[in-house]
């Protein structure tokens, strides 16, 4: 049977394995085809539709690897954000200046916009390119600089930041895009007014401002356009040459799409809450494993979104006090108190542990209040369950034998042998009790039982309620 079991476990590994092995063939075939299918004369797309952060910066960066390794010609990184994590920013631009082949930032399609962070990336790439109807800037550092409101009027009518530490990052976002626009020839003067005033401009307007280098309706007019420029790249120019260019679009791949969904505040905070309660659960119950098992995962891949995330500590902080007042109230009740305090400490560490204005990168109240309702709920049912104990009789220890009936067993000069919950004890008492008397327990002294004559005895008959036996 144990050799069974062993051929049964062998079986199962060697299953697991064959199918990771048969995944990763799949998948590193895929890519080998697609990166086949990009030839010298062909363009690569990439596409970035929502807030830059490590998922969007991961594609990028793996998408431009492809496009160099492939030998394609030109890159084209279709774009509409509202913005995103400077860190995530500054990697993507990192990629764009390291490239050996153009790339060329398009907004896209009509409706789109370039705010914020898609500014500096629009600045930092060899062609710029609006679809029209779009628009960019807006590109003040709103997780440092704060809200309009924060700022005040200078003696020459601009905005300025009220203290120094938006005053640096401020200036530290003007030198950047600053040295963006001059290393790519672009209107230097607008970049500060889009980072120092919020300025914003249509996609005509960019390309009257010098901001922008084409405006095109489609990708197939870009194409037309850029056939015959010339580009600075690698300390050199390069004539583009798009005629009858292919397009291949590089779409992301799963380990990309894991990262976009944790990454997004309200899936981490949903991870760490599962991976916190599943590990309550099983403390609770151990040998469950359930529980632990996807628990254990959900906090991991939770601590790995907080690791890449911009998280206000003292938002850490109040959510795991919650956690372990909530917690405590389990194991120590105290009718709700704890657990009252561990959820408002949740909830307010909940609200500010992501240290960003951007709201695609804070977590949702509707999430907040559902994880509040849900605590509450626990919370509620733990207090209940205490108080509920606390009504209950006795059922153990010395306070459960005061009071209990039972009968003699043998009795002489004020001492013997009683039957009590179903046990036999030691017993002192009146001289005149004797055997088959019902007695009832006073106090306990070891191993020893005080009894008295019971008057009358509560409970069943003898031999169910109090365990006499019927024959001795």
């Amino acid at each position: 049977m144990v050799a069974l079991q062993g051929i049964f476990s062998m079986i199962r590994r060697l299953s697991l394995c064959l199918a990771v092995a048969a995944v990763a063939v799949a998948w590193s075939g895929s890519v080998a085809s697609q990166q086949a299918h990009t030839s010298a004369d062909t363009a690569v797309v990439l596409n970035i539709d929502g807030a830059i952060g490590p998922a969007s910066a991961s594609y990028v960066g793996d998408g431009l690897q492809s496009a160099r390794d492939s030998g394609a010609k030109l890159v084209i990184l279709k774009l509409d954000t509202p913005g995103g994590l400077d860190t995530s920013m500054r990697d993507i631009i990192q990629d764009i200046l390291a490239m050996p082949v153009p790339v060329v930032t398009y907004v896209h399609p009509s409706g789109a916009r370039a705010a914020s962070a898609g500014t500096y990336i629009l600045y930092a790439s060899h062609v710029a390119a609006m679809t029209p109807g779009t628009n960019l800037g807006a590109a003040t550092p709103i997780q440092l600089g704060g809200s309009p409101e924060q700022s005040e009027k200078g003696n020459d009518g601009k905005s300025t930041a009220k203290n120094a530490g938006e005053r640096k990052a401020v200036n530290d976002a003007v030198a950047y895009i600053r040295s963006l626009a001059e290393l790519r020839g672009r209107n230097a003067q607008w970049a500060e007014a889009a980072v120092r005033e919020g300025a914003s401009l249509s996609a005509d307007a960019a390309l009257q401002q010098r901001v922008v280098d084409i405006v095109a309706n489609d990708t197939g007019s870009l194409l037309e356009i850029l056939d015959g420029r010339t580009v600075a790249i690698g300390g050199g120019q390069q004539a583009l040459n798009t005629t009858r260019m292919a397009l291949t679009e590089i779409q992301p791949d799963w380990t990309t799409r894991l990262l976009a969904t944790i990454t997004d505040p309200n899936i981490a905070m949903i991870l760490m809450m599962v991976g916190v309660y599943g590990l309550f659960f099983e403390f609770m119950n151990p040998g469950t494993f359930i529980p632990g098992t996807v628990g254990a995962i959900s906090l991991l891949l939770g601590f790995y979104a907080l690791a890449i995330l911009p998280v206000d500590f003292v938002g850490v902080a109040l959510i795991l006090l919650g956690l372990a007042l909530m917690a405590g109230e389990a194991f120590a009740p105290s009718f709700g108190i704890l657990g009252i305090g561990g959820l408002a400490s949740f909830v307010f560490g909940a609200a500010m542990l992501f240290d960003t204005d951007i709201p695609a990168f804070q977590v949702d109240w509707s999430i907040i209040a559902a994880m509040a309702v849900f605590s509450a709920g626990f919370v509620i049912v733990v207090a209940r369950l205490g108080v509920r104990s606390q009504r209950r009789a006795v059922k153990t220890g010395l306070q459960e034998m005061m009071g209990a009936h039972g009968r003699v067993l043998d009795w002489k000069e004020g001492a013997g042998h009683v039957f009590v919950r179903s046990e036999r004890w030691n017993a002192v008492g009146p001289a005149s009790l004797q055997a088959g008397d019902c007695i009832a327990v006073l106090s306990m002294s070891g191993l020893t039982l005080e009894v008295v004559l019971a008057t009358t005895h509560q409970g069943q008959p003898p031999g169910e309620d109090d365990g006499y036996p019927e024959q001795l």
